[in-house]
């Protein structure tokens, strides 16, 4: 059901042996929902993805994926992170790199299944790269090579898609033709974005997660120019430009 929480924290606090990194946090997030958080640099947001992915446990408080403790939903997770352990130059196909994320689909030792590679060229289709399947990885544009990471990402076939930096680094047209799929995936799939740059908020996103040791949520239009600076800890300024929430310095 929509109204059901795909990802709940309750009074989560996570230290690495120092001063707490986040504290006494609560939020959920309704399944369905395309969620963009945002936040300075040390200000908890890999640490909070940490925390869904159940790669830490927090101090104190709960965290909930999908109706079970975090480490139990794993597998219903999609995840692209945000620095790739795939040199570029090494030859795999595309094919190849989408059908990892097929490792720990109940496969046994030995090649992939045909169920595995049917579902690896439904994916690519949907990310709008089914023509280039045996193309190799090395060969693609930045912004394709993202398109191959989500798609592997969705090969596991998750309820949930957590993304960290997906358009870092990217061409604005690119970036918006990468947010455009995203906002697609996000009819059937909890879509979760995590960025340290908030130099637009767009009107793709439904809701705002603001962290910075502590956690606040807003629905998007909600987002003021006073709360982004409080939480930046420097003035802000948010214009409307052509369809989207900009933010400046």
């Amino acid at each position: 059901m929509a109204d059901e929480a795909a990802i709940r924290l309750s009074d989560v606090s996570f230290t690495y042996d120092g001063p707490p990194v986040v504290e006494h946090v609560n939020l959920a997030i309704p399944e369905r929902d395309f969620v963009c958080v945002i936040g300075p640099n040390g200000g908890g947001k890999t640490t909070l993805l940490k925390l869904v992915l159940g790669l830490i446990k927090p101090q104190q408080g709960s965290v909930e994926v999908l109706g079970h403790p975090a480490h139990y939903a794993c597998r219903r997770i999609g995840y692209m992170p945000q620095h790739v352990q795939l040199d570029p130059q090494f030859p795999v196909s595309v094919m190849d790199v989408v059908l990892m994320g097929r490792l720990g689909k109940g496969r046994g030792v030995g090649p992939y299944r045909r169920a595995d590679k049917a579902v690896v060229l439904r994916v690519l289709d949907e990310v709008g790269l089914g023509k280039v399947r045996d193309r190799a990885f090395s060969a693609l544009s930045g912004g394709q090579r993202r398109r191959v990471l989500i798609a592997r990402a969705l090969a596991c076939e998750p309820e949930l898609l957590l993304l960290d930096e997906p358009t870092a680094h990217l061409d604005p047209t690119v970036q918006d033709d990468l947010y455009a799929l995203l906002r697609d995936l996000n009819q059937r799939l909890t879509v979760v974005i995590v960025s340290h740059d908030i130099g637009f908020v767009s009107v793709f996103f439904k809701t705002v997660v603001c962290v910075n040791r502590t956690v606040h949520t807003h629905p998007t239009s909600e987002l003021s120019n006073r709360r982004v600076a409080e939480m930046y800890g420097r003035e802000v300024r948010i214009v409307h430009q052509g369809g989207m929430e900009k933010i400046e310095n």
